[in-house]
C-alpha cells in the first residue's frame, strides 16, 4: 500500500508541476495576453474548463486546477470541470457502453457549463478571504522580461536539478517505471490503480523532452524566478504531501470499507449514497456504481449523480492549494449531484 501511495503520489505531484511548468512558459512568452484574454470570457472559461474536464482520465482536471490556482480561470470554470469529469472511469464507462457513455459526457458537459455560468453569476468564490482564485498574481511579468532572455545562460545547480527532475519523469512515464502493470499487481493485492491512460504517459513523455530543451536554453532570471521560486519551492512540496497524505488515508480506509454491502435496492438512498461516495478525490469506489449500472442493477440517476458529484484525482492538487476551494467546490457538486439525481428519477429516466 505504501508503495502504491508513493508511486501514485509521484504521479500526481509530476504531472501537476510539469503542466505548472508549461502555463509559465506560455504566459511569459506570450507576455501575458493569452491568458487575459481568455480571463476576459466567462463564458469562454466555463466552456473551455468544461472541455477540459470532459477529457477521460485526470489529465485535463490536473490542467483546469493549475489554471485556477493561478488565477487564470473563475470559480465557476472550476466547478464545470469538475462536474464534466468523471476521473478514470470514463474509460471503464466507454468500453463498457459506448454509446450510453457518450450521452452521459453531452449531458454532463451541458450541466457542467449551466452550474459553472450560475456559480460565477452568483458571485460565489473558492475561498471567503479572496474575490479571485486562491494563488492569483502567480503567473506573475517581471519588468525588463525581454531583457533577460538575452542574458548569458549558466548550469547553476536549479537548472540541473530541474533538467533531472524533468528527465526522470518523463523516462519514468515513456518506460512505464510508473504505470498500470506494477498498479494492477497493487490492485490485486487490496491497492488502487491511479490513471490507466496509456497515451497520457506517452504525451507526457514528449512534452517533458520539450521541457528540457526549455530548461536548457531558457534565461537564468526564468529558470530561478519563473520555474523554481514560483513552482518548484511554491508548490511541489505542498502538492506531494497532500496528495500522498489523503492516498494513504484514503487506501487503508478502503481496505476496511465495502461500499458494495452498503447499496440497497432503494434508488434515492443510492443517489444519496452515490453523491457522498463522490466527495472521495480517488478513482476507484465510483466504480461500483458503473459496474451496477453496466449491469443493470442500478438505473441512470444513480450513476449520473456518481458522474457528477466525483472527479477522480483532479481536485488533489486544488486541496493542497486550498481547502477551502476544495470543500466548497466538492459541496455544489453533491448538490448539483443530488439535484440532477433526484430529477432525472422523479421524470422517470431509468
Amino acid at each position: 500500500m505504501i508503495f502504491d501511495v508513493l508511486r501514485n503520489s509521484i504521479l500526481v505531484t509530476g504531472l501537476v508541476i510539469v503542466m505548472m511548468m508549461m502555463i509559465e512558459c506560455f504566459n511569459v512568452s506570450s507576455e501575458g495576453k493569452f491568458f487575459r484574454r481568455m480571463r476576459a470570457s466567462r463564458f469562454g472559461q466555463v466552456a473551455f474548463s468544461a472541455l477540459l474536464g470532459s477529457i477521460p482520465g485526470c489529465v485535463g482536471g490536473f490542467a483546469a486546477v493549475s489554471l485556477y490556482t493561478h488565477g487564470l480561470l473563475s470559480f465557476g470554470a472550476l466547478i464545470a470541470m469538475m462536474i464534466a469529469s468523471s476521473g478514470d472511469e470514463a474509460f471503464v464507462m466507454l468500453a463498457m457502453m459506448p454509446d450510453k457513455a457518450a450521452v452521459i459526457f453531452g449531458v454532463l458537459f451541458v450541466i457542467a457549463i449551466g452550474a459553472g455560468l450560475a456559480v460565477d453569476a452568483l458571485g460565489i468564490r473558492g475561498s471567503s478571504k479572496t474575490t479571485s482564485a486562491p494563488c492569483e498574481g502567480h503567473l506573475e511579468i517581471h519588468p525588463h522580461e525581454a531583457e533577460h532572455s538575452h542574458e548569458n545562460r549558466h548550469p547553476g545547480w536549479k537548472r540541473i536539478v530541474l533538467l533531472l527532475f524533468t528527465a526522470i519523469f518523463g523516462a519514468a512515464l515513456v518506460f512505464g517505471w510508473l504505470g498500470e502493470e506494477e498498479a494492477a499487481e497493487l490492485q490485486e493485492a487490496g491497492g488502487f490503480n491511479l490513471l490507466s491512460e496509456e497515451w497520457m504517459y506517452i504525451l507526457f513523455g514528449v512534452l517533458c523532452i520539450g521541457m528540457l530543451a526549455v530548461i536548457v536554453f531558457a534565461s537564468d532570471h526564468f529558470v530561478e524566478e519563473h520555474l523554481w521560486h514560483h513552482i518548484i519551492v511554491k508548490h511541489l512540496p505542498r502538492i506531494f504531501c497532500w496528495t500522498a497524505g489523503m492516498l494513504l488515508l484514503i487506501s487503508a480506509g478502503m481496505r476496511w470499507l465495502d461500499l458494495e454491502s452498503l447499496i440497497g435496492g432503494n434508488t434515492a438512498l443510492m443517489i444519496i449514497l452515490a453523491t457522498l461516495v463522490g466527495i472521495i478525490p480517488e478513482s476507484g469506489p465510483h466504480l461500483i456504481f458503473v459496474t451496477l449500472y453496466a449491469a443493470g442493477l442500478v438505473p441512470l440517476p444513480v450513476l449520473l449523480a456518481s458522474c457528477i458529484s466525483q472527479d477522480g484525482h483532479a481536485a488533489l492538487p486544488l486541496l493542497a492549494e486550498s481547502k477551502g476551494a476544495f470543500l466548497r467546490a466538492k459541496l455544489i457538486n453533491c448538490v448539483v449531484a443530488a439535484a440532477a439525481g433526484f430529477a432525472a428519477l422523479l421524470l422517470g429516466i431509468l
